[in-house]
């Protein structure tokens, strides 16, 4: 795997180009590719620029010392039914006959593996200060019993898992809509148990659904009132009671599904991705391969460039060069803190909705004054602030409590632990040790202003002199003491929990991005503004795109898809030979 992709972090004056593509996340990195491999221009005629000296946005894989695997800060898996991602990772099928043998997509050797999930037998969740397994409310239910827990729910919701729970809602909603009943009843399940509850519903059957999917509870303020207009902890609350809201807010380890956000948006999100059956799978070698291989299959390409660490301010329509070229690029190049021109026909904005606010507000294209609609639509999702740390630890202690992978949950503020991995050789071992997000994010950001950092310390097969060089990514001291606390809190006294020797810290808040991953607003209409954002202003060939403007917020392949659109309505390009013809690209 070649992550050694060439960065140009210079300058080159007056550089004209038919496609400055702003953004070297995945939708922008895409898109490149995209226009290239299908010879729409040749890679001189497709720019990239990016303020960062890394590739991939939010996705970030990083190897500590004293450790040969890879953690990750960012994005760091994907579900086997999100073909655009799965297939740039696994090739594709030569034949329907034989699915196993595929042909490569992209050159760089990416190693498809399993997403470990852990035993829930094993795994914990610590709620009100009461510790159990994350199987407990299965166990229970197997001797038709019901687990109670520190939380005043309803009679009717008692026993239910927040999985189980947060169906049995979706459910409930989707089957007192009449239409909805009639038209798909035969694809929402109720099971067996009272617990079973499964939804066979296509990303087509959703998108049908959700502008039409009408709220039918006569005793609720919120009745006939339509799913997309509520938000979702409106809606939570008014299906099982604030009681029944924190407890779903805290076992099921994310603050940001449950934060007011667009009801019909979530309901498919929480089937897809938090449901029994799902199948997660990452890379052996970072999950930041798949922007370092799209990466390479564009820079492969003679006069193609990646152009770090410069920062684009501003652009315009009036400049000495109109004739040939319809825009003017104004770039801060970092290093030299020196500003510089780029001539080109078509912008492709690949930025999540800091970023862009962050560019020149009063110019032609986003001045609130010409252009009310955009600046409306641009602040469509909300921000979702999130923050990781890793932790490096001489051996893995959550062995003596039979845990070997997967992440347990709790409601304090560090809210998940994942257990990465061990190192056969070293013994050294890796926990992201706090996944905080939403309303726990204040409760950091108090610990991560402290000026004294953690001190690193010596470890088998990681000196000082290499583990000092990530002095710059070490969470603070009193951040690290603070998340020791909660950890011994959540796994309890039976288990001694060391000291780390390393950490690397990454706050997603920081600009340019702003926020970890993104979600729609309630009352918004997704259907109209996906496809509008691709393409704000009809007379200008400006395209904005990436995870926050798609219908799968918070993955790649919701980056993919909204660039997939964007290539075949506006650039003419057909959809690749490796992409299913059926597969839904969304609106």
């Amino acid at each position: 795997m070649n992550k050694n992709t060439p960065l140009n972090t210079g300058m080159h004056p007056d550089l004209k180009t038919e496609v400055a593509i702003i953004g070297a996340g995945t939708s922008g990195l895409y898109t490149a590719y995209r226009l290239v491999t299908d010879q729409k221009y040749t890679a001189s005629q497709v720019q990239i620029f990016d303020m960062n000296d890394k590739l991939g946005g939010r996705l970030e894989s990083v190897i500590m010392p004293g450790m040969n695997f890879w953690g990750e800060l960012g994005g760091m898996r994907y579900l086997t039914s999100q073909q655009i991602v799965t297939t740039l990772i696994e090739g594709y099928p030569l034949s329907e006959k034989d699915p196993a043998k595929r042909t490569p997509v992209l050159k760089d050797k990416m190693t498809p593996i399993p997403f470990p999930m852990g035993d829930p037998s094993k795994l914990l969740m610590y709620l009100r200060k009461e510790r159990f397994k994350q199987d407990a409310w299965n166990v229970a239910q197997t001797g038709h019993e019901k687990l109670l827990t520190r939380y005043y729910l309803n009679d009717d919701d008692l026993g239910f898992s927040s999985d189980q729970l947060f169906n049995k809602i979706i459910y409930d909603v989707l089957m007192a809509d009449p239409w909805v009943a009639k038209t798909y009843g035969d694809k929402i399940i109720s099971g067996a148990s009272i617990y079973d509850y499964s939804f066979e519903l296509t990303s087509r059957d959703w998108d049908d659904i959700k502008p039409k999917l009408v709220y039918n509870f006569p005793n609720s303020p919120y009745d006939k009132r339509l799913v997309n207009d509520l938000g979702f902890w409106n809606l939570i609350k008014d299906q099982v009671s604030q009681e029944g809201y924190e407890f779903l807010a805290n076992a099921g380890g994310y603050y940001s599904n449950t934060i007011n956000w667009n009801s019909a948006e979530a309901f498919p999100y929480m089937v897809g991705d938090f449901s029994a059956g799902t199948i997660y799978k990452t890379i052996e070698e970072g999950y930041d391969s798949i922007a370092y291989a799209v990466a390479n299959a564009y820079t492969d390409h003679a006069g193609a460039c990646i152009w770090a660490k410069n920062k684009l301010l501003t652009f315009t329509k009036t400049h000495p060069f109109i004739h040939t070229h319809k825009y003017e690029l104004t770039f801060l190049n970092i290093e030299t803190n020196t500003k510089w021109k780029v001539y080109a026909n078509t912008l492709v904005l690949a930025m999540p909705r800091k970023s862009l606010e962050l560019l020149d507000q009063d110019n032609f294209f986003f001045d609130i004054n010409e252009n009310a609609v955009l600046n409306n639509n641009i602040r469509s999702v909300i921000m979702e602030p999130a923050f990781k740390i890793l932790m490096g630890f001489t051996y893995p202690w959550w062995k003596e409590l039979g845990i070997d992978s997967g992440h347990s949950i709790t409601d304090l503020p560090m809210r998940q632990c994942y257990y990465f991995g061990t190192d056969p050789q070293t013994n050294n071992s890796m926990l992201l040790g706090s996944y905080g997000d939403m309303e726990t994010e204040t409760f950091w950001k108090a610990l991560t202003d402290d000026k004294l950092l953690f001190e690193v310390k010596p470890a088998k097969s990681a000196s000082l002199k290499e583990l000092h060089e990530l002095d710059s990514v070490q969470a603070t001291k009193l951040m690290v003491d603070e998340l020791m606390t909660q950890l011994r809190e959540l796994h309890g006294a039976q288990v001694n929990i060391p000291e780390p020797y390393v950490t690397y810290f990454r706050d997603w808040t920081d600009e340019p991005f702003g926020a970890g991953y993104h979600a729609w607003k309630a009352g918004y209409s997704v259907e109209k503004v996906m496809p509008y954002m691709r393409k704000p202003v009809a007379d200008e060939q400006i395209h904005i795109i990436g995870e926050a403007y798609s219908d799968q917020q918070g993955w790649v392949e919701g980056a993919f898809c909204v660039a997939e659109l964007m290539l075949k309505d506006y650039f003419g390009l057909k959809r690749p030979v490796w992409l299913d013809k059926d597969y839904y690209l969304g609106w």
